[in-house]
């Protein structure tokens, strides 16, 4: 008799977890895998993956240089008898390495991600996430069939999982780590092009402000909506994100701002305005004020042009008339509402129903309407599979997310496959945990 594809199988895993988000998160993973019954090892590339292992068990620090990580990775494999190897973000380098020899020897990769409806969900899915995700392959019509066995109702967003001063908190915590006691990890390079120093100080600093950032950000804010003017928006994402970086046809945040200015001046009408608003963790990095200050005045739109600081996006976007993106997971707040959107790069959500093909100076001019219905079967199938509530820095937000993600991972099939096959495993209606 053949098993049902929701049932977890009971044979012992071996878990290799490599690096995580900033925080505690892959180390409650880790335990309640280990209560499951199950072997967890983990790789430390610097000093703050193994402070945020809390001396855990199975710590395995990796001392040696980029270039020796490959053949370090496949005996690890070997000698430890891998199952499954666990990671936050497929692109970068020691991570992109380990995901071609894990997928060679048929381990399981399980990839988190920032949830692609954040804050309120996290992504889970197998094997890639975001332009290596399956669902970059997937038509509306695939996933209005696989919903066909499901009738389950689409799942409330709750009040709030935490504070975006925790994420900022266990970010300046971690390159604190690395910065000053990460005398062993003498090999260890960054995955980011920015000095060590520069991105602990960035950090550090962008912690300090928030205070200065949160006034700057509400006078911008109020000023726009008392404007009384038609605005499009312009959603910014961190120029060293690997969205940008790996999945983006641009090289520079510089790039995006300037074709934007570019399509606004040559084809939105003269009384509309334009918003770029940063990413709530920008921390200045490049000088973005100044760049579309700049570029605004070769164009002689500068008085139409505006910037507003991080924030929330639900203040700016309820009344906007457009948005504009690379591949800013905000785009899903956009599509929810109904906003015509134009996106640049690849994202999960581009797709011919609900994202423009028009250009951009005529997106501009004469925006086309998003296919709504389609959008929402879209949101109910992510909402069914990969996006699973919870988040991975407020303690309110782990608790939810390991409820069940533990037992997504030691399902058999991943949470697209256990949908199209009927067996839809271990998902709960969203409930605000107190």
């Amino acid at each position: 008799m053949r098993q049902p594809s929701n049932v977890i199988v009971s044979v012992t895993k071996r878990f290799l977890f490599l690096q995580g988000p900033h925080g505690p998160f892959f180390h409650r993973l880790g335990k309640m895998l280990r209560a499951a019954g199950h072997d967890v090892l983990r790789v430390g590339f610097n000093a703050g993956d193994q402070a945020f292992w809390f001396r855990g068990a199975g710590f395995l620090p990796y001392t040696g240089t980029p270039e020796d990580w490959p053949a370090k990775f496949a005996s690890l494999v070997k000698d430890h008898a891998i199952t499954d190897i666990v990671l936050y973000g497929d692109t970068r380098p020691v991570h992109a390495d380990a995901i071609r020899h894990a997928k060679s020897k048929g381990l399981t990769v399980h990839v988190f991600e920032e949830g692609y409806m954040r804050p309120y969900w996290v992504t889970y899915e197998r094997d890639g996430a975001n332009g290596h995700s399956r669902l970059m392959n997937m038509s509306i019509e695939d996933m209005s069939k696989a919903l066909a066995l499901s009738d389950l109702d689409v799942p409330e967003a709750p009040t709030q999982w935490g504070d975006m001063r925790q994420h900022v908190l266990y970010g300046a915590l971690y390159h604190w780590f690395v910065m000053f006691r990460n005398g062993k990890y003498c090999g260890f390079r960054p995955h980011r092009e920015v000095p060590l120093r520069t991105e602990t100080w960035l950090y550090t600093k962008r912690l300090m402000l928030m205070p200065f950032f949160a006034m700057h950000r509400i006078f911008a804010t109020a000023r726009i909506k008392a404007g009384g003017y038609p605005y499009h928006l312009a959603l910014l994402q961190l120029e060293h994100d690997a969205s940008f970086q790996k999945h983006s046809p641009f090289n520079e945040m510089s790039d995006f701002l300037k074709v934007v200015i570019d399509g606004f001046a040559e084809g939105a009408p003269k009384h509309h305005h334009l918003v770029f608003k940063a990413h709530p963790l920008e921390t200045g990095r490049a000088p973005l004020r100044r760049i579309i200050r700049d570029l605004a005045r070769q164009h002689g739109v500068e008085a139409r042009v505006h910037y507003v600081r991080g924030g929330k996006l639900a203040k700016l976007l309820d009344v906007a008339r457009t948005a504009v993106t690379v591949n800013s997971t905000a785009g899903q707040q956009v599509l929810w509402r109904g906003i015509p959107i134009k996106v640049f790069g690849d994202a999960v959500y581009n797709k011919p129903e609900f994202a423009t093909t028009q250009s951009l100076q005529d997106f501009f001019a004469s925006p086309t309407r998003p296919d709504n219905r389609a959008y929402r079967e879209y949101r109910r199938y992510l909402l069914e599979t990969s996006q699973v509530p919870g988040g991975f820095y407020s303690a309110k937000g782990r608790r939810q997310l390991l409820r069940q993600v533990v037992d997504m991972m030691l399902a058999p099939h991943d949470p697209y496959d256990a949908l199209t096959s009927g067996h839809l495993a271990h998902r709960q209606p969203l409930r605000v945990v107190k």
